[in-house]
């Protein structure tokens, strides 16, 4: 059954201004519904603001120290204290620390089991949704409770980059177990894309490795002893679960926020004198590359989480909308690249910069490994007759062509890898 529209658009912030912007229409069978332009949208303008159905951050991310709310995904340290973890360097201060958003003296515990919110109002949001049921109490460092069991099994099967999350579905089940309109939630989380079982085999293989079917078993063992309830039961079934893992490996958007960031987006937009502006741009510049040094690429508090509306946005290589956390939180607002007309589909990437820029046999073999569809954006098809060959694979070729060469042409051939 499909949800209403006013569904649709019930978790945005301003829904009814949102619905006079745009809609979601039934395309086909293959790509499903879309979201559709209403009137004229500009580039930069913010199309809708979302909050998740459900989220969580990663479990190694939470294991490695990067601290965020438990319910909003909010970093939760200063900016300072990120800058100091992340460099190695424990006596850091950073300029302009009034710049930083993050509020301390607000953060809350749940008094049971300790797990820290960035307000009293998502402590008592967690509480209404889902955290009475996930709730460890005194036994959240308890290593045998079923929960945590269920986490230690999860980390030991998805390890960084992480791009999911077990305790995303754990959220799911505990919402419905504690809303009172269950039949809504379940509804609503009937709205994501589904597949056939092939396709949620091959997701599985996807995000477990060669091992899945077993690993499958164990979560799906595990999974039904901490959380089993008589109005889901489907979902604790072997072909139900697959379906829910599927579900989530395919729908869940990655959420990530950094207080740091935050600060250094405030730090651009201060005017400052010519010579302050250098002094800042160079220590942010250093301080980046102390981090790199130290930390690599995982600077973000991460996680996922199901946005309905967002879900409905298909992918095209060549995208007129983008996905960003600019509020420090699970917030997410799409925002228009170009000019959109009324009547024109709205579509974001589910590849990044770089890999936008390589072949189009190699966009696709990623989209297919990951999303399991085969892109026929404008720009795909105006590609059609590109060889079949990855971007790796043409770096071969060339090699192969014109000799091994040094300096600027090796670079030159490097640039797609």
């Amino acid at each position: 059954m499909a949800a209403p529209q006013d569904d649709m658009f019930s978790l945005c912030v301003d829904p009814g201004k949102v619905s006079s912007c745009v809609e979601v229409r039934f395309i086909d069978k293959i790509k499903g519904k879309g979201l559709f332009a209403k009137r004229s949208i500009k580039k930069g303008d913010t199309i809708f603001i979302e909050r998740p159905l459900v989220s969580a951050q990663f479990l190694w991310n939470a294991l490695y120290k990067y601290k965020a709310c438990e319910y909003c995904l909010r970093a939760l340290e200063t900016a300072e204290e990120n800058a100091r973890r992340l460099s190695g360097i424990p006596g850091l201060s950073l300029p302009y620390p009034e710049l930083c958003r993050v509020r301390p003296e607000l953060h809350q515990a749940c008094p049971q089991c300790q797990v820290m919110y960035c307000s009293k109002e998502c402590r008592q949001a967690a509480a209404d949704q889902y955290h009475r049921v996930l709730c460890l109490g005194p036994s959240h460092e308890d290593p045998d409770h079923p929960i945590n069991k269920l986490k230690d099994a999860w980390r030991s099967m998805h390890y960084p980059p992480e791009t999911s999350s077990i305790m995303l579905m754990a959220r799911m089940v505990a919402v419905v177990k504690q809303a009172q309109d269950k039949g809504h939630w379940q509804k609503l989380f009937s709205q994501f894309c589904s597949r056939s079982a092939n396709e949620e085999e091959e997701i599985a293989h996807k995000l477990l490795g060669e091992k899945f079917r077993g690993q499958l078993v164990l979560l799906q063992s595990l999974f039904t002893t901490s959380l089993y309830d008589d109005h889901l039961n489907r979902w604790f079934t072997p072909e139900g679960f697959r379906s829910l893992f599927s579900l989530v490996g395919t729908n869940g958007q990655g959420v990530g926020t950094s207080s740091l960031s935050q600060w250094v987006h405030a730090c651009d937009a201060l005017e400052l004198p010519g010579q302050q502006r250098e002094q800042l741009d160079s220590f942010i510049d250093q301080l980046y590359k102390d981090i790199e040094k130290e930390t690599g690429d995982f600077l973000n508090c991460e996680g996922s989480g199901l946005f309905l509306l967002q879900s409905s946005c298909n992918h095209s290589c060549i995208p007129n909308a983008e996905a960003s956390f600019p509020d420090n939180n699970f917030l997410l607002h799409l925002s228009a690249l170009s000019d959109i007309n009324p009547g024109e589909e709205i579509c974001i990437s589910y590849l990044d910069c770089c890999q936008r820029d390589r072949s189009r046999h190699s966009r696709h073999k990623i989209l297919r490994e990951n999303y399991l569809f085969v892109c026929s954006c404008p720009k795909c098809a105006a590609q059609m007759d590109e060889l079949d060959l990855t971007s790796e694979e043409e770096e071969e070729e060339e090699g192969e062509a014109e000799g091994e060469t040094e300096g600027d042409e090796m670079e030159d051939e490097m640039t797609d890898v």
